[in-house]
């Protein structure tokens, strides 16, 4: 009997199924500035990176956009102030006429918007002696802080490089500066020069100029004193050094460009110090005087109105409000723009 053989055959391999490709695109090669951007980002300089930090701080903007809005007030002030703020006109203005949206029954003293802000006790603008006052407050304010800086900065960096006894002989100079009363000095310096040829220029300005830098550059000098200390220990300094580089080079290419950071904000903060003192001595009767010529660039301040204004705050309250206000808001942009700036120029405060 013969019985049927199976022969079992392996199984045809199944063909994978056939998927449609695109055709292949030829590769565009990247330029190089389009591969450079995708890659690398163009390095910024620290002012850059300051001015966008700056911006981001919207009250440090905003003050200053104000303190550049002065500045244009007190530059074109003749044509913004509808009178002069010296001349008087007791029959036209009346005596203590109010401001413009108060009224009374006394047509000498009612307001009336040729007057915004009314007038004082000798029938003068109010406003016009306002916007006048904006340029002794920002001369004030910029010229004894750029003269504390010319006597600060040199004595700082003096003293922080060079050390040993000049250095101890600096210091002990500042500290008895410092440690002398700013309004003791200021008395005496106007009972000594005040009735001199000197004293009397610009009716008192230019002596408040040298008192308040005489008084205030020590601040300056100690802290760019403390900068220099530890940037001439840096290695980029030693390096400079090693070089071949003399003293002047190291301290004027390596160390002042690297505190000036510092310096600026120290300035913003010097101003409004300034702008706040004149307004106290002026009010207290030992600042600057009262012109009455009609032609005179710097008739007023905004501290001769707030002491004119707190004797006759009764009879016309925007003679004290009006120049308080402007004080404030000056030293509080400035202040503002202190605090930007310092925040800006921060290396921790980049990122």
């Amino acid at each position: 009997m013969v019985q049927d053989q199976t022969v079992s055959r392996p199984a045809p391999p199944i063909a994978a199924p056939v998927i449609p490709t695109a055709p292949a695109t030829p590769a565009v090669p990247a330029t190089p500035t389009l591969a450079g951007a995708l890659t690398t980002r163009a390095p910024r300089s620290l002012w850059t990176d300051a001015w966008r930090q700056f911006r981001r701080n919207k009250l440090a903007l905003l003050g200053a956009v104000y303190l550049v809005f002065l500045f244009f007030v007190g530059v074109f002030a003749p044509l913004i102030s509808p009178h002069n703020p010296v001349q008087s006109d007791l029959q036209e203005a009346g005596r203590y006429r109010q401001a413009a949206w108060i009224e009374t029954d006394d047509p000498s003293s009612t307001g009336t918007w040729s007057y915004p802000l009314g007038t004082d006790g000798n029938g003068r603008d109010v406003f016009s002696r306002l916007v006048y006052g904006t340029r002794i407050s920002l001369v004030v304010g910029f010229i004894p802080m750029a003269v504390i800086m010319l006597i600060g900065i040199p004595i700082g960096l003096l003293a922080g490089f060079a050390g040993g006894r000049l250095d101890n002989t600096l210091m002990r100079v500042t500290d008895v500066v410092y440690a002398f009363p700013a309004l003791l000095f200021f008395i005496i310096m106007q009972i000594s020069f005040g009735d001199t040829a000197f004293g009397e220029l610009l009716n008192g300005l230019v002596l408040l100029f040298i008192t308040l830098s005489i008084i205030n550059w020590t601040g300056v000098a100690r802290l760019v004193r403390g900068q220099t200390l530890a940037l001439k220990e840096k290695e980029f300094v030693e390096a400079a050094r090693a070089s071949g580089s003399d003293s002047v080079r190291l301290v004027a290419r390596h160390i002042l460009p690297n505190t000036l950071g510092t310096i600026i904000v120290a300035g913003a903060f010097v101003v409004p110090g300034a702008i706040i003192a004149e307004a106290v001595l002026t009010y207290l009767g030992i600042g600057l005087r009262p012109d009455v010529n009609l032609d005179a660039p710097f008739p007023t301040s905004w501290g001769q109105m707030i002491q004119a204004g707190q004797a006759a705050y009764r009879n016309q309250a925007w003679l004290l409000i009006a120049p308080s206000l402007a004080v404030a808001g000056i030293t509080l942009a400035f202040t503002f723009v202190g605090d930007g700036l310092r925040d800006a120029l921060d290396p921790r405060e980049q990122f």
